[in-house]
């Protein structure tokens, strides 16, 4: 009868060796690949379009017409914001690993559609230009004529996509994607792991000796 190897309860299931991994790994860096150029062109795009005009009009006065422009900014800061927590999201993904990178990941791509759905709804938003006219005329309520919109907003909205992008990306391939040194991880105990004894110097070399004395050690131990 042959043995039947179990894994014991609580343990975790051994990662895929073999053809398993020679084929994952390929797929691995094609999405990491894709993922970080995608979310980082994203938060650019989506930041760069916050500052920029989003919709102009001019407010009607007594002499004639007063043009006004708001910037994505004054529409809604929600873009610009986003963009932030989305491109952080994109760095700390390299920095957890397991239930950590899935809730990073998760939190990227909410970035994503956030921008997506705040950018077009801001794009027919002209309480902000009435806002600015009413500055403008001194008069609560004051009206707009002429106005327009620009295509900044269907940009800022593209960044977002981009971001959603990255983020379903490391939803699906992120466990398979490299972490940051393990060096820096803490033991299962909590303590940092056991430092490597410092290599015993070479008796025949003067100047190992002499490294030896100067860090306080003995050589001849």
């Amino acid at each position: 009868m042959s043995a039947v190897s179990q894994t014991p309860a609580g343990a975790e299931s051994p990662a895929p060796t073999g053809p398993a991994q020679a084929r994952s790994a390929p797929r691995a860096r094609r999405s990491l690949a894709l993922a970080l150029p995608a979310g980082a062109l994203g938060a650019a795009l989506a930041l760069l379009a916050s500052g920029r005009t989003w919709a102009k009009g001019s407010a009607q006065l007594a002499q004639g017409e007063l043009p006004r422009s708001v910037t994505g900014a004054d529409v809604t800061g929600v873009p610009g914001a986003l963009a932030v927590v989305g491109l952080a999201a994109l760095v700390a993904v390299f920095a957890v690993r397991r239930a950590g990178r899935i809730a990073v990941a998760l939190l990227l791509a909410l970035s994503g559609v956030g921008i997506a759905v705040a950018a077009v709804l801001g794009n027919s938003d002209t309480s902000a230009l009435r806002e600015k006219a009413a500055t403008a005329v001194g008069l609560t309520g004051a009206d707009v004529h002429h106005v327009t919109h620009t295509g900044w907003p269907w940009v800022a909205a593209a960044g977002g996509l981009l971001l959603l992008f990255a983020g379903v990306l490391a939803l699906v391939r992120g466990r398979h994607w490299p972490a940051m040194s393990g060096r820096y991880e803490r033991t299962p105990g909590g303590g940092r792991g056991p430092r490597r004894a410092p290599a015993a110097p070479d008796l025949d070399r003067p100047e190992e000796i002499w490294k030896s004395l100067d860090r306080g050690e003995d050589p001849t131990r």
